[in-house]
């Protein structure tokens, strides 16, 4: 039998220096060395030897399921996902109540998935409990339309480990993508929130901006400088098929994915979803507002997952892993910037053209 393909961690690159990516990650484990050390052992090997643990190493937390932008690029905006998708935040109960199970077991939790959680109403509450009950690290993507000097120092009080935020370009290419949120506007907000770690000596929350290459691909040194100096990470993701639209798929032999060892996805309204990159709720696989994040993760469902992927080429009997960009295959293609070389991997016969 041939050799499984288990991609860990496809789909978004960094575009920073070997010096910043160690500090970055040094910074993410502090004051947890030794367990945040294990968690990322566990992350790769888990994955590799198809080894389910007694709870998920990380628990994706959709706390809101809306969105206040209107990207040409994002699913939230078609029709199907309207249908399909209960668009609501998370119930503040149903989210204790899940931090009460899984605290001091699972050792991180992702306060985000399809929509802006920083909409929900008690988004800091939220950060603050799940700390308090001993998740180590508490992470969350947002496109920061929030993130003013007093709310995040709201977020840093309330104890948050890492903030990812989503800037597609810089200038105009960025404004008409993430309208109506304006550049310099979003650009001051991240120059304070630098200016609000240095002041107070602090390295967490990490701060990681990424954006989508087609919108970084015109001028890469520009991105680059000019968030760098104001973050800890700076990275990208080629573009996927977020709309469903590609028809003539180039896929890898023996792909295997990994994250049905690696977490569990809780949608706002309680719906748990084979894996995060399920966008329409097609493959729900449990209810946390009726079953455990244990009977869930052991749960036969779950087990018919694994069990698929163990299948030669069996993801694609699944729709939901037959349009996932994890199984693609890639284009090589090499960038310069700032005088280093990287290499961004294009999904084979995707348009680049935002929105398409």
């Amino acid at each position: 039998m041939n050799e499984r393909y288990v991609p860990i961690n496809k789909g978004n690159y960094s575009m920073d220096t070997d010096e910043r990516e160690a500090a970055f990650d040094k910074f993410r484990g502090e004051g947890w060395e030794a367990e945040y050390a294990d968690y990322r052992r566990k992350w790769s090997e888990y994955a590799l030897n198809q080894q389910v643990s007694d709870y998920p190493l990380l628990v994706d937390l959709e706390l809101a399921s809306i969105c206040n932008l209107r990207c040409p690029m994002c699913y939230t905006i078609s029709d199907e996902f309207k249908k399909s998708v209960n668009t609501t935040r998370m119930d503040w109960d149903l989210y204790c109540r899940i931090i009460d199970e899984i605290g001091g077991k699972v050792p991180a939790i992702r306060l985000s998935l399809r929509g802006e959680a920083t909409l929900h109403k008690r988004f800091a509450d939220c950060v603050r409990y799940a700390k308090d009950h001993g998740i180590k690290e508490v992470s969350t993507l947002t496109h920061g339309f929030k993130l003013n000097r007093d709310y995040f120092a709201e977020l840093v009080d309330a104890g948050i480990d890492w903030i990812t935020v989503s800037i597609d370009g810089t200038g105009e290419t960025y404004e008409k993508i993430r309208k109506p949120i304006k550049f310099q506007a979003l650009l001051d907000k991240i120059k304070d929130i630098k200016k609000y770690k240095d002041e107070r000596g602090l390295h967490r929350p990490v701060i990681k901006v990424q954006g989508i290459w087609p919108a970084i691909r015109e001028n890469p040194d520009l991105y680059y400088d000019t968030f760098a100096p104001h973050v800890d990470l700076v990275a990208f993701n080629p573009l996927i098929d977020y709309l469903g639209n590609d028809s003539d798929i180039a896929y890898l032999d023996n792909f295997t994915c990994p994250q049905q060892y690696q977490r569990l996805v809780i949608g706002a309204d309680g719906l748990v979803m084979k894996c995060s990159n399920d966008e329409e709720n097609r493959e729900v696989i449990g209810n946390a507002n009726t079953e455990t994040v244990h009977q869930i993760w052991h749960g036969e469902k779950m087990n018919a997952v694994r069990a698929l992927h163990k299948e030669p080429q069996g993801f694609l009997k699944s729709e939901v892993c037959r349009r996932c960009y994890l199984p693609r295959e890639t284009n090589d293609e090499t960038a310069q910037i700032c005088g280093r070389q990287v290499t961004v991997r294009n999904y084979v016969d995707r348009n680049q053209e935002i929105g398409r």
